[in-house]
């Protein structure tokens, strides 16, 4: 009888993952970057950056909301652009992902109007939006 041994060779070390890279969470166009420098420079206080979120609200589900931010918070998600730092509500990140943050005038509205590549919908006003 006849035995064989067989050698097993060691596992050769798995190569590291290559990461995709992460894409840009917003981009914030020129007119937009000087519509929120004025709002910060005619608040009259000091001002750590406009904070950037998404609501439960309106007709489709979700809304987007800006408010001036006193302080920066530890999971806020910061993106500096245009001369301005916005600061995105870490709960907001995956619904605001590629989008644009626009300022537009026409004659009977101004506002400010996001681009955004994940919205599935919006309602008939316009206020609200669903992913």
């Amino acid at each position: 009888m006849t035995t064989t041994s067989e050698t097993t060779k060691p596992a050769a070390p798995a190569a590291p993952r290559v990461r995709r890279p992460r894409p840009q969470l917003m981009t914030v166009t020129p007119l937009a970057g000087e519509r929120i420098k004025g709002m910060i420079e005619g608040r009259g206080k000091p001002t750590a950056g406009i904070r950037i979120g998404v609501r439960t609200k309106g007709c489709s589900g979700l809304s987007y909301t800006l408010e001036f931010a006193d302080k920066q918070e530890p999971m806020d998600e910061v993106i500096e652009a245009a001369g301005i730092k916005l600061l995105v509500d870490p709960k907001a990140s995956l619904f605001l992902i590629g989008t644009e943050m626009d300022y537009e005038e026409e004659k009977l509205k101004s506002g400010f109007v996001f681009r955004n590549p994940n919205e599935k919908g919006r309602c008939g006003c316009g206020e609200s939006f669903h992913v």
